[in-house]
């Protein structure tokens, strides 16, 4: 078995580009203590904050403001990636869906200091997710996770622990660490990001996206984590779509839009049920990468 965990160890690792592709620093003749990121052209409606997590790293967070926003998306990307390399998406994810959006770099990633682990997203999302709260008010009734690949990790851990979320997305998500590597049936003390296990505990719906084409994480696992799903929304399966290029694909923004659409009708329904006397209440249910070594 400890064959295994090492072979397990060796062959799994997270990828952060280097030298990372952006750097942090304070904005000259702006407000006191305010960060700008490189390559991000000053605006107002775009804040660069710094995040301490219970590990004692200090992740680089930016807070993406739209003026007309009901939702936050709180969006952990996938794993060769960085903020740097994030922003022209995270442009027209505001400017498409309508929605704020809380993005950050793992520890270990871009400017944000520790080295990466499994342990260390979780703090690092937990972090971003209590700022998110105290710094803007983000209700959980207003919080959308929105998990790329690995970050699809971090989404289903917070998304576990939160049980009135307004929804989940997951982005050629994974079931597991080791069921990228070996197609195993139990999951194993030793396994990484066990999203197929935790899937289990979400209450809110969970929108799955996934190339059909996928050769870094099969398709399959999109799918067997849309059918664990307690709130299954439609799943968009991409024909011929990758692992890295999923937003390229005019459906990609398309169903977005719907599923946001979707979420805001939710929410409007649900307020309205609360609006009304108990009497008159009756329940109601609706139904960038991952590399490993070779």
């Amino acid at each position: 078995m400890g064959n295994v965990t090492s072979s397990v160890a060796a062959r799994f690792a997270f990828f952060p580009p280097e030298p990372a592709t952006y750097e942090v620093f304070p904005e000259r003749g702006g407000e006191e203590g305010r960060l700008r990121l490189s390559g991000l052209a000053p605006e107002k409606n775009v804040e660069v904050r710094v995040v301490e997590t219970k590990a004692g790293n200090r992740v680089v967070a930016t807070f993406w403001r739209h003026p007309a926003a009901r939702f936050t998306l709180l969006y952990s990307h996938g794993n060769a990636a960085d903020l740097g390399q994030m922003l022209d998406l995270f442009h027209e994810l505001r400017a498409h869906l309508r929605v704020n959006i809380m993005s950050y770099d793992y520890s270990g990633y871009g400017a944000s200091t520790g080295k990466p682990s499994e342990f260390n997203t979780y703090c690092d999302i937990e972090a971003v997710y209590d700022f998110l709260k105290k710094e803007y008010g983000v209700k959980q009734e207003e919080l959308i996770l929105y998990g790329q690949s690995v970050g699809s990790g971090p989404t289903l851990h917070l998304a576990s622990q939160l049980h009135n979320l307004r929804g989940v997305v997951l982005h050629s998500a994974i079931l597991s660490g080791i069921r990228v590597l070996y197609p195993v049936k139990v999951t194993f003390w030793f396994d990484i990001f066990k999203n197929i296990d935790k899937i289990r505990l979400v209450n809110c719906p969970v929108f799955v996206i996934h190339g059909t084409a996928d050769d870094i994480v099969n398709w399959t696992h999109g799918k067997r984590l849309w059918e664990l799903s307690k709130e299954k929304y439609d799943p968009l399966w991409i024909k011929g779509g990758g692992h890295c290029n999923l937003e390229t694909y005019p459906e990609y923004i398309k169903h977005l839009k719907k599923f946001i659409s979707a979420m805001e009708k939710l929410s409007a329904k649900q307020a309205k049920q609360s609006s009304q006397p108990p009497s008159a209440i009756t329940e109601v249910k609706h139904n960038k990468c991952l590399r490993f070594r070779k």
